[in-house]
């Protein structure tokens, strides 16, 4: 027998009472100074190593640091390490590998008390939970009101810049925001690299992460792992300045409507992303967007991007935190200062078109300059009629000629829709007429809803395209314009007879 060890009589006698004893004491004491000198005892009690392993952050605390990834995929498949001592312990799993000379007894009192210790240590942080979170969300509110410089004194002065925003939404919210929390053990101490500030706010979870200027990665991770674990859709936008939180805010709620569950975090740079505008020759279409833009505030800019990429006014207001009536007043206003309806799908799918557009080279709106020969504002001769052209900006309902006339354009629209049957392109050229609103489509194709229905499931699984994304909505429909080759009239639909398909 090793000398190393203590027998089984010496670990009930008095000896090894008074063993258990110390090694208790040396356990409560490395407890009330941390959760990692406790995990570091715990691994010199047992000569090996100790891990605790949460579900979604991974490992927690590790001595020493290499046996990290041992403990998660210990805690992950108990069957595969049995030489383990393993004890769930305040929402994670405490893993013990002892050296083979410490006797299972000593393994396995260690493990039951560093386990306890860990419980009364989360007990204690729940109590204090509840004050913080209400910290936490008080912080973000400030933030997206513009009081960021209170923020950052708070924080540790001007060392945090940037920001990036996450907003969570699911039936699971609260259970997410209580693991989230227990993995990212948010603090706000001062002077930090990064904070990381957690709110949850009319049913969602706002992750906000500050820091000067990038980050790495490992918020986005836990979001992540924590939206596939808890169902939840989630919207990512940033790292932008602390002055613009609010576009930040509203740009992850945008986002977040484009997520799905094969894809449950999306960024809000991907939103509205489309291929056709670098299919589009630049100078006539930065013009064309400067002409149709040009009655519009620039402040305004960010509000109608957020409208077309959520695909309606609530899910707009509640991006921006605004009221509906708010949204819809101002869209009313922001219609009669562009001269054209906003409600039509056409004039928003080129209204997306031009908030996309790049900043125009001001070397081709000067006046001198030889027109395009796609711009359709150029006259007979070449000459632009240029920015002061008597006839007024251009309009949103109609593109300039040549700007779709492109072969690479038609390709792209061709190979988007140019496989679809008769009856499914007609079906979804009215539906998207409709602004996506399955009955009043149904009734002008005369036919059940859910016919309807099944031929626009079929329509995304051939397009291999979300149409419950507004911002693919649009796409399609200037697909489905430019490769148009007659009026895809609902009357041309192809009927099979029965009383589905009957002609009204």
């Amino acid at each position: 027998m090793s000398s190393t060890g203590t027998t089984g009589h010496e670990a009930t006698g008095p000896r090894g009472a008074r063993h258990g004893q110390e090694t208790a004491d040396r356990l409560l004491r490395a407890a009330t100074r941390s959760g990692a000198q406790l995990i570091a005892e715990a691994a010199d009690l047992v000569r090996g190593w100790a891990v605790l392993a949460d579900p979604i952050a991974g490992a927690v605390y590790s001595t020493p640091a290499a046996a990290a990834a041992d403990g998660v995929h210990a805690a992950a498949a108990p069957l595969e390490h049995p030489h383990c001592a393993q004890r769930p312990a305040a929402g994670a799993v405490l893993v013990l590998s002892p050296t083979p000379t410490v006797p299972p007894g000593l393994t396995d009192h260690v493990a039951t008390t560093t386990a306890a210790l860990l419980e009364v240590r989360g007990q204690r942080a729940a109590e204090l939970r509840g004050e913080q979170m209400r910290l936490h969300t008080t912080l973000i509110r400030l933030l997206l009101t513009g009081h960021t410089a209170a923020v950052t004194e708070t924080l540790g002065g001007s060392r945090l810049t940037h920001a990036t925003v996450y907003r969570l939404s699911g039936a699971d919210v609260p259970t997410a925001h209580e693991v989230l929390w227990r993995a990212v053990r948010p603090s706000l101490a001062p002077h930090a690299d990064a904070c990381t500030l957690l709110g949850r706010t009319d049913g969602e979870l706002i992750v906000t992460e500050l820091h000067r200027g990038g980050d790495d990665g490992r918020i986005l991770r836990l979001v992540s792992r924590l939206s596939e674990r808890h169902h939840l859709l989630a919207g990512m936008a940033g790292p932008l300045p602390l002055a613009e939180m609010s576009s930040a805010h509203s740009d992850a709620a945008a986002a977040r409507h484009s997520a799905t569950p094969d894809r449950r975090i999306v960024p809000a740079g991907s939103v509205g992303a489309s291929r056709l505008t670098h299919l589009l020759s630049p100078a006539p279409y930065a013009r064309w967007a400067g002409s149709v833009l040009r009655p519009l505030p620039p402040a305004h800019h960010h509000l109608l991007l957020v409208w077309l990429r959520t695909g309606s006014k609530p899910r707009a207001a509640a991006a921006l935190g605004l009221s509906a009536g708010t949204v819809r007043a101002r869209i009313r206003d922001l219609s009669r200062l562009l001269g054209a309806d906003l409600e039509d799908a056409t004039v928003q799918a080129h209204l997306l078109l031009a908030l996309r557009a790049p900043a125009p080279d001001p070397e081709t709106l000067r006046p001198d300059n030889p027109g395009d020969p796609g711009d359709s504002r150029s006259g007979p001769s070449g000459s632009p009629s240029g920015p002061s052209d008597p006839s007024g900006p251009d309009r949103l309902d109609a593109l300039p000629d040549g700007l779709l006339d492109s072969e690479a354009v038609r390709a792209w629209a061709v190979g988007l829709v140019g496989g679809l049957e008769p009856h499914l392109r007609i079906a979804l050229t009215c539906w998207l007429r409709h602004r996506a609103r399955t009955a009043p489509a149904a009734a002008e194709l005369h036919v059940h809803r859910t016919t309807l229905a099944g031929w626009l499931t079929q329509c995304a699984e051939q397009l291999s395209r979300n149409l419950a994304d507004a911002t693919v909505r649009a796409e399609v429909h200037l697909a489905l314009r430019t490769t148009r080759n007659g009026p895809d009239d609902p009357a041309a639909l192809p009927r099979r007879g029965g009383r589905t398909y009957r002609r009204l």
